[in-house]
């Protein structure tokens, strides 16, 4: 039960869902584009202000220092002039290069360990010893030039420029591990507020989707309510909004859906008494027009030949409206709930072939009934089911009609076929409709239409049912199965229900 009930809410939530995923999609991605955007911000912002602190001193540094050198300073001096700029407050090394009096060059860097000139790109080399053309644009032939690099996944800030074309070169080398660091912090804060946006979405779906889907939920409830038959149903409206007009809706389709069932039952009712009324009325008149028609019908041969037939007519016809009332009569109790079972321990196969030798059928049916079939059930409802499945085989599937009983799981299963034409497929789904006729032109055709409905009320009242199906080598073939429950589980019904079995009915053209 609980795995149900959580797989009910899985599919109920699944707007739920939906809607969590949508929020939480547009909070990811409008912070991770605020978070990007921020960083790449910041990450430009600290970079280009530390270099641009670390080139100016440079630049400064080396205008101090190497304008007081001669133009080919003695090694000693270079080195001392690198170690005066490497001690800057911007925390960088230097190189110094430039050749002596005796035109030997000399490398002076302030740690040999850290900055030597493996580390300078080949292509700021390059660029710092180019001089540029003097122009009106261009004042100086030498320039500063920079660039970022990290060897060994470290990153470095490297700078160099040439004081004149025979002078010495200088290099900057500046760790960007502290700007890194700051980056790098930067970014887990950026990660954690996208993280918590994400959450606060999340939470503000749930919100909203509790929000929304709460009265879908109640809407959902009531229409369940309702199509099990609690026309009664309504939904409490609060709000102005989509949702409360909704439920508005919903109670003004409730209340009408109310009254049209109300004003159908009622209809329904009143056919129903009236059908009942008309056939106790009926009785009455009919029991003295059959013993008169009794009377007729033993005096025919003596009639006149010419009024012969008509007396015949008249014996058919009242015969055939006793048939009818009888059937209405037995409708109007299954209507009214009043029909109950008497049941007794029967055989079966006596009872098929008692139901087959009082309606003279014996030369026209096949009967596979084992005895010993002992079943608990009510003689008078077989015989009334038996009856009209048999005799609506004879007529409308003709003759041989093969009937077999037999048990299958509990289960009584009486089959009867016939080798007729079979049932069109367009029919099949009526044929235990009352009054059905599959051709509409036959409308004063023996029988009422009612005798297979009535052999369903009377499988229902069983607990058991009767299915039609056209057999693959042609011919008709209706299933009564019947449940076999313990003998102690039945009880007498009312002997009132007792009566005599009902002839058999047209339920198929």
């Amino acid at each position: 039960m609980r795995f149900r009930a959580a797989l009910s809410r899985l599919r109920f939530g699944s707007l739920r869902l939906r809607l969590v995923a949508v929020f939480a999609a547009v909070a990811l991605t409008a912070a991770v584009s605020v978070s990007g955007i921020a960083y790449w911000l910041n990450r430009d912002a600290v970079l280009t202000r530390a270099q641009n602190a670390a080139l100016n001193d440079f630049r400064a540094s080396m205008t101090r220092n190497i304008g007081s050198l001669p133009v080919n300073p003695p090694c000693d001096e270079l080195q001392e002039a690198a170690n005066r700029m490497a001690s800057s407050t911007q925390n960088y090394q230097v190189l110094l290069i430039a050749k002596d009096g005796d035109g030997n060059q000399c490398a002076a860097t302030s740690d040999r360990d850290v900055f030597t000139l493996d580390q300078v790109p080949a292509a700021l080399q390059k660029a710092v010893q180019n001089p540029r053309p003097i122009k009106d644009g261009n004042q100086a032939a030498y320039h500063l030039y920079w660039q970022r690099t990290a060897p060994g996944g470290r990153p470095f800030l490297v700078g160099g420029a040439k004081m004149m074309s025979n002078g010495p070169t200088g290099y900057m080398y500046k760790s960007l591990d502290a700007e890194r660091s700051d980056l790098n912090s930067l970014a887990w804060s950026l990660g954690i507020a996208t993280a918590l946006a994400l959450i606060g979405a999340a939470l503000l779906a749930q919100a909203a989707a509790s929000t929304v889907l709460r009265p879908v939920q109640r809407l959902g409830d009531a229409a369940r309510r309702l199509g099990e038959g609690r026309l009664d149903t309504r939904l409490r409206i609060s709000g102005t909004d989509e949702l409360a007009d909704l439920s508005r809706t919903f109670n003004s389709a409730a209340e009408a859906l109310q009254r049209q069932v109300e004003e159908l039952s009622g209809r329904e009712e009143a056919s129903r008494r009236f059908v009942a009324d008309m056939s106790h009325e009926l009785r009455t008149p009919l029991t003295a027009i059959t013993a008169v028609t009794e009377v007729l019908e033993e005096e025919a041969d003596a009639l006149d030949p010419m009024i012969e037939p008509a007396v015949r007519l008249v014996v058919t016809e009242t015969r055939r409206l006793g048939d009818l009332v009888e059937n209405l009569m037995e409708v109007t109790r299954f209507d009214a709930g009043t029909a109950k079972l008497r049941a007794d321990e029967v055989d079966v196969a006596d009872m098929v072939t008692a139901c087959i030798d009082t309606r003279a059928w014996l030369d026209a049916v096949e009967l596979d009934a084992p005895r010993g079939i002992l079943v608990r059930l009510d003689p008078r409802r077989l015989d009334v089911i038996l009856a009209n499945l048999i005799g609506n085989a004879l007529k409308h599937g003709g003759s041989p009609v093969r009937v077999t009983v037999r048990t299958e799981d509990a289960t009584l299963v009486v089959e009867v076929a016939d080798n007729g034409p079979g049932i069109p497929e367009d029919v099949l789904p009526h044929v235990f409709d009352r009054f059905y006729k599959a051709d509409a032109s036959r409308a004063r055709s023996e029988g009422s239409g009612l005798g297979l409905s009535i052999a369903m009320e009377n499988a229902h009242i069983h607990g058991g049912t009767i299915t039609a199906a056209n057999r693959p080598e042609g011919g008709a073939v209706f299933t009564l199965r019947l449940p076999i429950p313990p003998a102690e589980h039945h009880e007498s019904g009312d002997p009132s229900d007792h009566g005599e079995p009902n002839e058999p009915e047209e339920g198929r053209s």
